[in-house]
């Protein structure tokens, strides 16, 4: 861990950066308007008609599966028909749980429409279609990654504590499996977020206290997740009398879905090559502009058009949104330029990327560091903290 910020930069000049990054962010702000609440009313509309429109073609296909046309026996034909609509079904219920996850879900609890004043669409009531309760994860995600950012030792993102991605981690065999076990958090991505929360050291051998915390954690994750099972694998199912297990399977399918779509996403914004990891003394006497700078170094953007960055919940916009996390998504797009022409002028890097490129260094990352060694792109910028 010995390399400093990529370029050289006096004090002053960074306090200069911050405040220009608060003006961008000032500007956007007050200029927050109708055309804003109409987008994401819009979405949500569009978003759970999907949903339910989806699950009623499902519903029809395993009742075509298993009843065949007008009641007549299954045929060939109707099979077909019924699976090609539990198929269609399934495919609309994925992308409306993606859309629910990243776009409206991620971005309603992170405060970013409570300027709207609306009762419903506010940080402080949302609940999200999975496994993970909503105030578990404002507290690990909203405090605690957005404050201490690829800190080591202090943001629990990193490696999501199963998983070894930087040399400051000690090497064990147990790393050698990373690979699969990345795998399996992939395809079960809301249970790991779910869990995500709980401290198993503390669970295991903390205190009293600390036991007591963690137990609860653990219980208000069981409940949330026990809610989540019944409405996917027990009510929905049981609408379709004998076409429950096809119901139960293509629900199963749509949140394999959004699970490892949300995965590459959120793995593509924090661990591709050239994202900077931070050492604690970074944090000490940390400014406002020394915070955004961690922020811009500490993130990654994945390139794409319009419709891939709202099915990206605009975290394709990683850095914009951890510069301004309360910023509606929407406006990342606009406000990205900016940002980019920033980081020109003042020589800083502006991690951006195709999927594929960032997809395919992130898993080259995790695949290296199941072996020993590794070598991180670790800043211990004292510029970072007030001259």
């Amino acid at each position: 861990m010995t390399n400093a910020l990529p370029v050289e930069l006096d004090p002053a000049v960074i306090e200069q950066l911050g405040r220009e990054l608060d003006e961008i962010y000032d500007s956007t702000i007050a200029d927050l308007g109708e055309r804003d609440e109409r987008y994401i009313r819009r979405l949500i509309r569009t978003q759970r008609s999907l949903a339910l429109g989806s699950r009623v073609v499902m519903l029809a296909g395993a009742s075509l599966r298993k009843r065949g046309v007008f009641g007549s026996k299954v045929g060939v034909r109707g099979n077909r028909a019924g699976t090609a609509l539990l198929g269609l079904g399934t495919a609309g219920l994925g992308l409306a749980k993606v859309l629910e996850n990243m776009e409206i879900g991620h971005n309603v609890m992170h405060g970013q429409w409570d300027w709207m004043k609306d009762p419903e669409i506010n940080s402080t009531v949302w609940e999200w279609d999975t496994v993970c309760s909503a105030d578990h994860w404002k507290h690990g995600h909203n405090i605690v990654h957005h404050t201490w950012t690829n800190v080591i030792g202090m943001d629990r993102d990193i490696g999501y504590e199963i998983m070894r991605t930087t040399s400051a981690t000690p090497w064990n065999p147990v790393y050698l499996a990373q690979p699969i076990y990345n795998t399996l958090l992939m395809l079960l991505f809301e249970w790991g977020v779910g869990v995500h929360e709980v401290d198993f050291e503390k669970l295991a051998g903390g205190t009293t206290e600390e036991k007591a915390e963690q137990v609860e954690l653990f219980q208000g994750f069981f409940r949330k997740a026990g809610r989540q099972l019944a409405k996917d694998y027990v009510l929905w199912p049981s609408l379709a009398g004998p076409g429950f297990v096809d119901v139960a399977a293509a629900d199963a399918v749509a949140n394999l879905i959004r699970n490892i779509w949300s995965y590459m996403i959120i793995f593509c914004g924090h661990f591709p090559d050239g994202v900077h990891l931070f050492g604690k003394e970074v944090v000490e006497d940390e400014t406002r502009a020394g915070w955004y700078i961690r922020q811009l170094l500490g993130s990654a953007n994945i390139a794409g058009g319009p419709r891939f960055h709202v099915l990206a919940g605009n975290l394709s916009h990683q850095i914009e949104h951890h510069l301004f996390p309360d910023m509606p998504s929407s406006r990342y797009q606009q406000v990205a330029p900016r940002v980019r022409a920033l980081c020109v002028r003042y020589g800083l890097p502006y991690n951006s990327a195709p999927l594929r490129r960032q997809f395919g260094t992130t898993t080259r990352k995790i695949w290296r560091y199941a072996l020993p060694g590794g070598k991180d792109t670790v800043s211990e910028a004292p510029a970072l903290r007030a001259a």
